[in-house]
């Protein structure tokens, strides 16, 4: 069944779901699929995200770092540029396929992150709460099975080793595509300017988002961030907070529903088979 049929049964076979909720429930799924198709996508991409973040792969670009939303992504990208002597061109925060795609088929060295499905989707509903449980495990299955012919071809890293023990991410990498970034070493230092900078994302400040995208050094973005205000941590979309810890426990019931059962065993099943694959490649 195409897409596209799905799409007509989820419209017609809504139950009492309201029609506006059946359009962005029909409009999330067409647009899941179109991220994975990088030759319509990637051009439409540039002209709605010009940048400085979401950062979407181009001519200038060195390094690919992206995923499935709510995987650790911008703690990735920040730990990555903190631990530069210089700025990284780097695309992100796009959470399209067809980014890893092209990055991939351009040789470029790339880490996709990925998160369990259940921290990912809960997180993804809480954040987005227009979003179905059902369309968020449908969309999370489609992204990591979209790119597993691809999987040669980029640096897998999953959630906790991103949160935790970025600098072996990076080494990998480097030893995949044969360079010499810098390694984040988990110093103080560099974790607490990491915290600090991801802490102040909703800011959407032009300098901390430059900085995200190699645009703006790691000394201009420290003089900038020390004239922004404290943010509160419940506050944070970009980190965890006990509003939104509370929000996905609520949801835990949600989660368990039969109906979501074979969405539930497929996502799972994707998710092993990146993470259980070797250093090199897919197991």
């Amino acid at each position: 069944m195409s897409t596209i049929e799905q799409a007509v049964l989820l419209w017609n076979g809504g139950g009492d779901v309201g029609r506006g909720s059946r359009l962005r429930r029909v409009r999330h799924r067409v647009r899941t699929v179109a991220t994975e198709h990088p030759r319509v996508y990637l051009p439409f991409a540039r002209r709605k995200y010009p940048g400085p973040s979401p950062r979407v792969l181009d001519r200038h670009t060195e390094v690919v770092i992206d995923g499935y939303t709510r995987s650790a992504s911008t703690f990735a990208v920040y730990a990555f540029q903190v631990a530069q002597p210089a700025p990284v061109r780097l695309a992100h925060h796009l959470h399209a396929p067809a980014q890893l795609m092209e990055a991939v088929r351009r040789g470029l060295p790339t880490v996709m992150v990925i998160r369990e499905p259940r921290g990912a989707v809960l997180s993804q509903v809480v954040r987005e709460p227009g979003v179905d449980l059902l369309d968020a495990l449908w969309a999370y299955t489609r992204f990591h099975e979209s790119l597993r012919r691809w999987r040669d071809g980029f640096v897998v890293a999953e959630f906790e080793e991103v949160t935790h023990d970025f600098g072996a991410v990076v080494t990998r990498m480097n030893e995949r595509f044969g360079t010499s970034y810098g390694v984040f070493d988990g110093s103080a230092e560099q974790t607490s300017w990491c915290r600090r900078l991801v802490g102040q994302r909703d800011t959407l400040s032009p300098v901390l988002l430059g900085f995200e995208s190699g645009e703006v050094t790691l000394d201009e973005v420290r003089a900038h961030v020390v004239t922004l205000p404290t943010a509160r941590p419940d506050d944070l979309t970009w980190m965890p907070s006990a509003d939104r810890d509370r929000a996905k426990n609520a949801l835990a019931a949600s989660w368990s529903e039969p109906r979501l059962a074979a969405a539930r065993s497929r996502a799972h099943d994707v998710y092993r088979w990146f993470v259980e694959g070797d250093a090199h490649g897919a197991a």
